[in-house]
């Protein structure tokens, strides 16, 4: 044995482990055993539960347009309706968690306990939850107009300083459903026949299949002729915005006709509606929704200046917009409405021009837009738009805008307005929360 500094004690024999007798004793679950289990749904959510306070914000709502629409009345028979403002509830609740799935929405109504206390034991389907999302587009247009006025009389929303994006959205269609007008018109026809031969076969010979499989059938025919009918008539728009030598080009889709190939942030090109919001750049709060099916930002400032003004009365005196919104036009006009642009200068094709030098051409308004974006303090005021509007379109695309699950513009402008009104219940929370650790 070699020396070593410290004395080594003989190495301890190394004993073999004893067999294992007999079967192994196992905690095995009991799925049948009755559990007592005393309690409610009331107690099944802490008080600060982000779902008590999207209830309390339901009942402070008018609801009295919603429920003029409500059939069952007492003293006629029938079956009572589910209180609207379980569905409203419901689907703010949902956005801000993520959830935009009708039938998404009815499972959790099952299993979640916050969602179970939304509903408070009152069994909802998908087709009524999906129903309730897209049929009260002018109501959730009010609710917006009056939730931002209340928050403008009480001095939080002040309206001075308002910027604008749009976010594109992947449409429910596929880029096949995408035809011309010839093969339109074929299909048109090939649908008319299709429901000619189900009448006639149902009264030339009523027992050859049953009352419902025809029924069935003839309705899945006449829907179809009615999204081919809707895409012919779409074709005139498709095509004016072609030039003339690709008009013969133009397409729409069978699926959704008001959807439009647009190019996407990742480069590619899919059916998808360009959603616009407008957003107080002081508390972060969406003050306007618009929706086009055009895949450019071009036009969409001045219809928006004037919806701020239909809705509250009165004009943002400066609005911060991306060079997509910045056509000469549009500038010329929001100045006349009495709000400045802020837009970033196209850069010149000739490079020793200073681009913030008006040109000869450029009317008065455009001339002053010129020099203000020159000036270090607009870059400033400029900045603010990437903080705040952008910042609502990557809040709207975490909570689930990122493919739509309905069709036409009329749905997809109500779903946008669902994720303006969850995305201002949540500021108006921490609005009023800054408040009262301010007081």
């Amino acid at each position: 044995m070699s020396e070593t500094l410290f004395p080594l004690g003989e190495p301890e024999a190394k004993t073999e482990p004893s067999p294992v007798k007999g079967k192994p004793r196992l905690v095995l679950p009991n799925r049948t055993q009755i559990e007592l289990r005393p309690v409610d749904l009331e107690g099944l959510l802490p008080a600060d539960h982000m779902a008590r306070a999207v209830w309390e914000f339901v009942e402070s709502l008018d609801l009295g347009p919603l429920y003029e629409k409500v059939q069952s009345v007492e003293g006629v028979a029938g079956r009572p309706a589910i209180d609207p403002r379980i569905f409203l509830a419901l689907w703010l609740y949902a956005i801000l968690e993520g959830v935009g799935s009708a039938r998404a929405l009815e499972r959790l109504t099952r299993h979640h306990d916050a969602y179970r206390w939304i509903a408070g034991g009152v069994s909802v389907n998908y087709h009524s939850l999906s129903d309730f999302r897209v049929g009260h587009g002018a109501y959730l247009e009010d609710v917006l107009t009056h939730s931002v006025a209340v928050l403008m009389a009480q001095g939080l929303v002040k309206l001075n300083r308002v910027s604008q994006d749009g976010i594109r959205v992947r449409a429910s269609a596929g880029a096949s459903s995408f035809r011309r007008e010839e093969k339109l018109e074929q299909y048109l026809k090939e649908a008319e026949e299709q429901i000619r031969l189900l009448r006639q076969e149902l009264e030339d010979n009523p027992e050859a299949t049953s009352r419902r499989q025809a029924a069935a059938r003839e309705r899945a025919a006449e829907d179809r002729h009615l999204r081919v009918k809707a895409a012919l008539e779409q074709m005139p728009d498709v095509a004016a915005k072609k030039s003339a030598k690709e008009k013969d080009k133009a397409r729409a889709s069978t699926t959704d006709a008001e959807a439009r190939v647009m190019k996407m942030g990742d480069g590619g090109f899919r059916p998808a509606y360009n959603g616009q919001f407008a957003v107080d750049t002081e508390t972060q709060i969406v003050v306007g929704v618009d929706l086009c099916n055009s895949g450019s930002d071009q036009g969409q400032m001045v219809p928006m200046i004037e919806q701020l003004e239909q809705r509250y009365g009165k004009i943002p005196s400066e609005t911060l917009v991306d060079g997509g919104f910045a056509g000469l036009k549009d500038i010329e006009k929001a100045s006349e409405l009495g709000t400045e642009v802020y837009a970033p200068v196209a850069k010149p094709k000739d490079e020793t021009r200073n681009r913030y030098v008006p040109l000869a051409t450029d009317a008065p308004s455009v001339a002053k837009w010129r020099e203000r974006m020159g000036m270090a303090e607009s870059k400033e005021i400029y900045k603010q738009r990437a903080s705040t509007v952008e910042c609502v379109n990557a809040l709207a695309r975490n909570r689930g805008l990122q493919r739509l699950l309905v069709r036409g513009e009329d749905k997809v402008r109500t779903v946008f307005l669902w994720f303006a009104i969850a995305h201002n219940l949540m500021r108006t929370l921490s609005l009023n929360a800054k408040l009262a650790a301010a007081a």
